[in-house]
């Protein structure tokens, strides 16, 4: 399973802005220190966390961050309406456009996706696969 995943960046209030755009839609809360953001899921009192966290932060070396080619995170969204509406949100807070939302004929029938890139260059899929909602063929 996978616990976390981390994205570099050089400005923080940039990729605070773009981050903040979408992901306390999916559920995220953030939790903001010296060492940068933290985008966790909330867990109820006695129960196990949900992962993964989603950390932004500048590089521990010191040097400048990059982005890592072919690299890339996907988060889930609650349906194909969500996907359009958080990537419009999140063009607007900052992001550069990698794909507009939609079905691409290499993924599966209901697989809807639009891409991005954050301020830094990270780039981020947000989907959904919901077999309840319409799909390519349909």
């Amino acid at each position: 399973m996978i616990a976390y995943v981390t994205v570099g960046a050089d400005d923080i209030a940039l990729a605070k802005r773009f981050y903040s755009a979408f992901l306390p839609a999916l559920g995220y809360t953030l939790e903001e220190g010296p060492e940068g953001l933290s985008y966790v899921l909330p867990v109820d009192p006695g129960q196990s966390p949900v992962m993964p966290d989603f950390y932004v932060k500048p590089p521990f070396d010191g040097g400048p961050a990059t982005a890592g080619n072919g690299s890339m995170v996907a988060f889930e969204a609650r349906n194909q309406a969500q996907v359009r509406a958080l990537h419009a949100a999140a063009l607007a807070a900052g992001g550069t456009d990698e794909g507009a939302p939609g079905f691409r004929a290499a993924y599966g029938a209901h697989f809807y996706v639009s891409y991005l890139r954050d301020p830094q260059g990270n780039k981020i899929a947000l989907f959904s696969s919901d077999p309840n909602e319409p799909g390519r063929d349909g």
